[in-house]
């Protein structure tokens, strides 16, 4: 693997990026695979690393509750909202329970409805065929 380096005019900024070399059998070419690692500090020629790996965790304590540009308010705010939905929510999942066993009970009557109306159109049949 080699390290390569390449500059940005648009951005002015040099990208380092890791590169491997393969062979591809279906083209009979060699070809290459880049994956960034991170951008070049011009001043100090340090790589800074970029991208999930590279990225510089955030400090719990600049989270946002107490936050001076107003993020605090809307923070509450959501929380607020979220404590409301989340409670709509027991109470719709409760309604459809119920709503459950009250289908299951119908469900029930109804095969017992189907049950007694087949035995009264055979009892009609037999008697029917009697005379």
């Amino acid at each position: 693997m080699a390290i390569v380096k390449q500059y940005h005019k648009d951005t002015n900024t040099t990208y380092v990026y890791e590169s491997e070399s393969y062979w591809d059998a279906e083209k009979g070419q060699s070809r290459s695979r880049r994956r960034v690692i991170g951008k070049l500090d011009p001043e100090t020629g340090e790589i800074i690393p970029t991208g999930k790996r590279g990225r510089k965790k955030k400090d719990p304590a600049q989270d946002i509750p107490g936050s001076s540009d107003g993020t605090a308010a809307l923070y509450a705010q959501s929380l607020e909202k979220i404590q409301a939905l989340e409670e709509r929510i027991r109470t719709l999942e409760q309604q459809v329970s119920g709503l459950e066993r009250r289908n299951e009970r119908l469900a029930a009557l109804i095969r017992k409805s189907d049950r007694l109306l087949m035995q009264n159109h055979q009892m009609l049949v037999d008697s029917l065929g009697e005379e």
